[in-house]
């Protein structure tokens, strides 16, 4: 495979941008990826136990074939609500699906579930998701605990001390001029693993020695039912961009590539009590086969996942 020409976020991708809006008090926000001019979409959710919108409208064979934005946030489903601040923010400025008189922005969207962090009372709202809009640049993504982010953990069990998870993005620039980036808000029940080597980054920790503790191992050595208990309160979500031209069938089969990224960096995930759904937007008219693009979209959505750990530090739940 061609050597990237350099990494950088999923805004160096042109036609993308990226707004955070932020409640750093009640611990919850939400991340709006805004395309206006429209862009080719695809969804593919891997987690038993999602909270999404507008997915269906997006699959392939349907009347619609673009989005114009997608909504990450966290609030659960109550966190929903704020896609009618992005619809607002994009109906004001003439975009949307045309539909007789109106315009209707499809913004499909994803959740984590950040209720057990902060205020449960407050979750993004219409305002908020509009106020993400405003913020949206192609400036490098913020990453860390912030926007959907905020209040995003990694590494839960019973007795065992989470760490902060968060937003990371990542872009890789080819030779051919093919680009291809990602951002993830990592709030996965698993451990965030180096690729490399297989050791932990950032994860669940011992209580009284503040150790890193192998999840899937303290799983082999206990019963399920003693490791995962309570409500569902993970899930990682996502979006990888390119800027080559694919149709919505090839894009589709993008966002489901792009889980391997997922898979490599977080242990365990995909589980019953997680709600893992990746978006791809095809935003462009680059000449590249569907298997290079989904390749290398795991591969910066792993190291988007990576970078949530450089910027993530333990947790105060």
């Amino acid at each position: 495979m061609t050597t990237p020409l350099k990494k950088d976020t999923i805004t160096a991708i042109n036609g993308l941008k990226v707004g955070h809006a932020t409640d750093e008090k009640a611990r919850t926000g939400c991340t709006v990826i805004l395309c206006e001019s429209g862009a080719v979409a695809g969804v593919d959710v891997r987690g038993s136990a999602p909270g999404t919108r507008e997915t269906d409208a997006i699959r392939p064979g349907g009347l619609v074939e673009e989005v114009h934005a997608v909504l990450l946030t966290g609030g659960s489903a109550f966190g929903l609500d704020a896609a009618g601040g992005v619809m607002q923010f994009l109906e004001e400025r003439g975009v949307g699906f045309p539909a007789g008189q109106v315009r209707v922005p499809i913004v499909p969207g994803a959740v984590i579930f950040d209720l057990g962090v902060g205020n449960p009372k407050v979750r993004p709202d219409r305002e908020m998701g509009y106020n993400a809009c405003v913020n949206a640049t192609s400036a490098p993504v913020q990453m860390g605990q912030v926007g959907a982010g905020t209040g995003a953990t990694v590494g839960k069990g019973p007795g065992l001390q989470p760490s902060n998870g968060g937003i990371g993005s990542a872009c890789r620039v080819l030779e051919s001029g093919l680009m291809v980036g990602a951002i993830v808000v990592v709030n996965a029940v698993g451990n965030i693993v180096d690729p490399t080597t297989g050791e932990i980054s950032t994860g669940a920790r011992h209580p009284e020695t503040g150790e890193f503790v192998d999840i899937v191992e303290r799983l082999s050595e206990r019963a399920a039912g003693d490791l995962f208990q309570g409500p569902s309160t993970n899930t990682t979500i996502g979006v990888v961009g390119t800027n080559a031209g694919l149709s919505p069938t090839e894009v589709t089969k993008v966002a489901q590539i792009a889980h391997d990224g997922l898979a490599r960096t977080i242990r365990p995930v995909h589980t019953m009590f997680d709600g893992d759904t990746i978006f791809a937007l095809s935003i462009g008219t680059q000449d590249a086969p569907v298997n290079t693009v989904g390749i290398i979209a795991a591969e910066v959505m792993a190291e988007a996942v990576c970078r949530v750990a450089k910027h993530g530090r333990v947790c105060n739940r």
